[in-house]
């Protein structure tokens, strides 16, 4: 009988220990997506892109040998909620790093978090404000406003189109969009002529255009996140608006021209390349990492991959390159993403530094236009 309770616990103890070496040979990454809510048009597609490239990179064997776990939270879009499921990710899951929020509001919710635990943050949200001043600990992967604003002002500029309405969403995304639409717009000769604002949840922005259209605005910018949008779209076509109509990076995917239907034609915005991806030249160095998030998108989920499911496949890369250079440690992953060059994403071409925790330039962005309900480049 004592044999047979040696021989159990023997049994029990490898098990146990076998049960430790598989959890320790695992590095924990965190990602906080809004797969819920208002922005579940974002999370939704960058929850999916990093699960998709996580399974990917285990399949392949690993990072230096060693599978990647990975945990998703849903914020739901809320700022306090992504505050509770970071520390709870860094304090109970023991994450190594943090991808997300996919929302300016919760990341800069999350930034004191992440700075004062030491663990390295990756957003996937646009606001300047994530990486200027510099954090030690966040980096982000989606281009700034402000070059995206820098985009649309040069395309202005060329068509001698200086008198400017903004009409901007009143949200983190929207607020820091409209800073830089105006911080920048003496730069580039840019007048704003009619400066209107509209609520998240509204769903008629007639009146804030019907301003405008009193304007003497030769163009119309509009700053925000589906659904208002389109939203806005609609409105502009209903009151016969001739000035042409800009959007943020904040629209870059097909959702956009569905929800707007026929009111997209002819609407132009700043964007990522992913939604232009099969008319870029071979010489563009995005190209080839394009195709394949593309294709593995479209083979993984049944649906078209877009720029912001491309800023997770970004954010997971990024990390992983990190880990493969310098370890697996949190201050290992900071201080090798801080050494980041020439890396050819999704969103651009990556260069981190010690004073630039974005690493994009303004060539991270294209013009681009709908045309017959689809993408192509702007004129």
């Amino acid at each position: 009988m004592k044999t047979i309770q040696v021989v159990c616990s023997i049994i029990f103890l490898c098990l146990a220990c076998s049960s430790v070496s598989f959890a320790a040979d695992t590095i924990k990454i965190g990602a906080l997506f809004s797969v819920t809510g208002p922005a579940s048009f974002l999370g939704e597609p960058m929850r999916n892109t990093v699960q998709m490239v996580v399974d990917e990179v285990n399949k392949a064997g690993g990072v230096k040998g060693r599978k990647l776990e990975l945990i998703v939270y849903d914020t739901s879009g809320d700022a306090t909620k992504a505050v509770q499921l970071a520390t709870k990710m860094i304090k109970n899951d023991k994450v190594v790093a943090i991808i997300g929020p996919n929302t300016s509001g919760e990341s800069m919710a999350v930034i004191p978090v992440v700075e004062k635990e030491h663990i390295p943050l990756v957003s996937c949200a646009a606001s300047i404000k994530i990486t200027e001043p510099v954090k030690k600990w966040v980096f982000k992967s989606t281009p700034t406003d402000s070059l995206a604003v820098a985009k649309i002002y040069e395309h202005l500029q060329k068509s001698k189109q200086t008198n400017v309405a903004l009409l901007t969403v009143s949200d983190g995304f929207g607020s820091s969009g409209r800073e830089q639409l105006k911080a920048l717009a003496g730069k580039y000769g840019i007048k704003i002529v009619s400066d209107e604002t509209y609520g998240p949840k509204d769903t008629d922005m007639t009146a804030q255009l019907t301003k405008i259209r009193s304007s003497q605005a030769q163009a119309v910018i509009c700053w925000g996140t589906n659904p208002g949008p389109a939203i806005i779209a609609r409105n502009a076509r209903q009151l016969g608006i001739k000035p042409p109509l800009y959007m943020s990076h904040g629209v870059s995917s097909k959702k956009f021209i569905d929800l707007a239907g026929d009111a997209a034609e002819g609407i132009r915005l700043s964007s990522g390349r992913a939604l232009v991806a099969g008319m870029l030249p071979n010489s563009d160095p995005q190209k080839k990492s394009l195709q394949t998030f593309l294709k593995d998108y479209q083979n993984h989920f049944k649906a078209e991959g877009d720029t912001f499911g491309g800023h997770a496949w970004d954010a997971v890369m990024l990390i992983k390159n990190a880990i493969e250079r310098g370890g697996d440690s949190p201050a290992a992953i900071r201080d090798q993403l801080e050494k980041a060059r020439n890396f050819s994403g999704i969103g651009g071409v990556f260069n981190y530094s010690e004073a630039d925790h974005a690493g994009l330039t303004k060539d991270a962005f294209v013009m681009i236009e709908v045309k017959n309900k689809g993408w192509t480049f702007a004129k």
